[in-house]
């Protein structure tokens, strides 16, 4: 038995091709979602981009032995945060240098400006931070499952979050003093 796949390939059940369908499918459906964790992780939508896009290499190998989309979600959002602490690590990430003149910021209609309100703020925290907040209260997710996307302990999910949102109030105090 065969089906027509993505672009007209022929998919044989039981087949890559059958897995790469499966798998084009969810992307289609779930990009959106995993482009804002990418962003909420990168704390920038050309940096997200290319980490969605290498995370999702490293899914495909694995695909097949995610059955649940909840399954999925979660194992696609700890790629993408594993896949962007990597990047972090890279010697020449650390070698980066600061320039004097800053380009012109690229803003997109489906994005909140980095200026606006209380995302700006998030911007602002340090990675673990803002990728524990992002977690906990743009995705909604308990402790528990935030740790299991994170890999790491409930114990620094508490403590990320604690000091994320202790930052947070003291950014929002400042800029109101300020305003």
């Amino acid at each position: 038995m065969t089906a027509e796949g993505h672009q007209g390939l022929r998919v044989v059940p039981g087949t890559d091709g059958d897995r790469d369908a499966g798998f084009t499918s969810y992307v289609a459906a779930r990009r959106p979602a995993l482009l804002r964790w990418a962003r909420a992780v990168a704390g920038d939508p050309h940096t997200a981009e290319d980490l969605l896009q290498a995370s999702l290499v490293r899914v495909l190998p694995h695909w097949e032995g995610l059955r649940e989309q909840a399954a999925a979600d979660a194992y696609v959002r700890r790629t993408i945060t594993r896949q962007h602490v990597s990047w972090q690590r890279q010697p020449w990430r650390r070698d980066e240098r600061p320039t004097e003149v800053l380009p012109e910021p690229v803003t997109h209609r489906d994005e909140p400006h980095a200026e606006d309100g209380l995302w700006g703020l998030v911007l602002g925290l340090p990675a673990q931070q803002r990728a524990t907040v992002a977690l906990r209260f743009y995705e909604g997710l308990s402790v528990a499952e935030t740790a299991a996307v994170l890999g790491c302990s409930t114990g620094t999910v508490k403590s990320n979050t604690s000091r994320g949102l202790a930052a947070l109030r003291r950014r929002a105090t400042d800029v109101a003093l300020a305003g």
